[in-house]
């Protein structure tokens, strides 16, 4: 197949996907919306700016780290996608429909509506246009400006194939007027869990060195708690930080790990504010082994998220056995049954966070009788190898369907 992907080429999901079609033989091309490294194999690279992404790397350049989120820039960038960005799309459509014209790609797969999807779909490809939906775009994105609504129309309206992540973004598309007898695919957005990465059982070395000095400072039978997500304009991290006190008064032992949280000022002044900082480490962004190593030390892994579909740090975390305390979402309730394999809590309240973290350290039986049905469930519903076959047939589903 000759393949062209139209994503943020930074997106450890989007690189997941090109490298496993590059690996199966395809010709693939990408556009991306940020500047990017180029991936080996890639046939073409080309950055087409969309919603100001071209200001990123300029932005970036000579600021420390987390001084692109802070909750102030955080909320100010979200808003000037919402309101700017939707008229940016038309501008960078030209470029990317000449590109497209001279690629020639059999199929073009689009990862996320706000923008990829959106400057795809403008782009009015003439090969089928497949969209992936990433788990905010339908619940966060698409209902927070006027002009992002009717973009978010006219891109599922253009779509020819639907990629979700869940069945609720499903049911939303067509809501949001994708004609639902079109070919639909519902997969894990990173394809499925990695169980060569990820699986349960002794932590393992790390060659982090940052990593590596946190985990040998931890007496072997001290709690963990892991919080993956980072900041994120939907992530309440301001009610995690203010459960941590809370856990300390039943569990003083508990440690909380925080990757992609190192030189954040924000969760920086929260440690300040709470004085927990013998019971917290901000840890830099970690790779996939990295992270499975601190899933597999970590007892109980937090996400209080306000949207989400499937998380992978979710899946992530129920195949190293760890258990999940997250948000209650609709999207969510597809994987955990509140009680049995997880717990699902208030995003905004930290009573109900801390007490949730608190009963499960305190449950090794319900922590043990969780993580052996997240691992069954990880094996039989979000493999990687699986998944990736799926998404394999997928595409060739849509290319034999009759969608022009």
């Amino acid at each position: 197949m000759r393949l062209l992907y139209v994503a943020d080429g930074r997106s450890p999901i989007a690189r997941n996907w090109i490298r496993y079609f590059i690996a199966g033989g395809s010709e693939v091309h990408l556009i991306s919306t940020f500047a990017c490294p180029a991936l080996n194999g890639l046939e073409t690279l080309h950055t087409v700016p969309v919603a100001f992404s071209g200001l990123v790397r300029r932005r970036d350049k000579g600021m420390g780290p987390g001084a692109l989120t802070s909750s102030g820039t955080i909320g100010l960038r979200t808003f000037v996608r919402h309101w700017l960005g939707p008229a940016t799309v038309n501008r960078a459509a030209k470029q990317a429909r000449r590109l497209i014209s001279e690629i020639e790609p059999d199929l073009v797969h689009a990862m996320r509506i706000p923008f990829e999807g959106a400057l795809a779909a403008t782009s009015q490809p003439k090969p089928p246009l497949l969209v992936s939906i990433w788990g905010n775009d339908l619940t966060l994105h698409a209902p927070a400006s006027p002009m992002i609504r009717s973009l978010t129309r006219r891109t599922l309206i253009r779509t020819d194939a639907l990629h979700t992540d869940n069945h609720r973004d499903e049911e939303l598309a067509s809501e949001w007027s994708f004609a639902s007898n079109r070919p639909q695919l519902v997969l894990p957005t990173n394809g499925g869990v990695r169980r060569d990465i990820f699986y349960s059982g002794a932590p393992g070395n790390s060659a982090h060195p940052a990593l590596t000095g946190v985990l040998e400072s931890l007496a072997p039978e001290a709690p963990v708690i892991v919080n993956p997500r980072g900041f994120r304009a939907y992530v309440r991290n301001d009610t995690f930080f203010r459960a941590i006190p809370k856990v300390l008064q039943r569990v003083p032992s508990a440690t909380f790990l925080c990757p992609n949280m190192a030189g954040q000022r924000r969760a920086e002044r929260w440690i300040d504010r709470l004085q927990i900082g013998d019971s917290v480490h901000l840890l830099p962004k970690l790779t996939p082994s990295d992270l499975a190593t601190v899933f597999r030390r970590a007892q109980v892994s937090v996400s209080p998220s306000e949207h989400d579909g499937t998380p992978n740090t979710l899946l992530e975390a129920m195949a190293c056995g760890t258990y999940p305390v997250v948000g209650d979402l609709q999207s969510i309730r597809e994987w955990i049954e509140d009680g049995k394999n997880g717990t699902l809590v208030d995003p905004a309240s930290a009573d109900q966070v801390a007490e949730a973290i608190a009963q499960v350290l305190e449950d090794a039986e319900m922590r043990e009788r969780a993580a052996a049905e997240n691992i069954r469930l990880i094996e039989h519903r979000a493999d990687y190898e699986q998944g990736m076959q799926r998404a394999r047939a997928f595409y060739e589903e849509v290319l034999a369907s009759d969608l022009l």
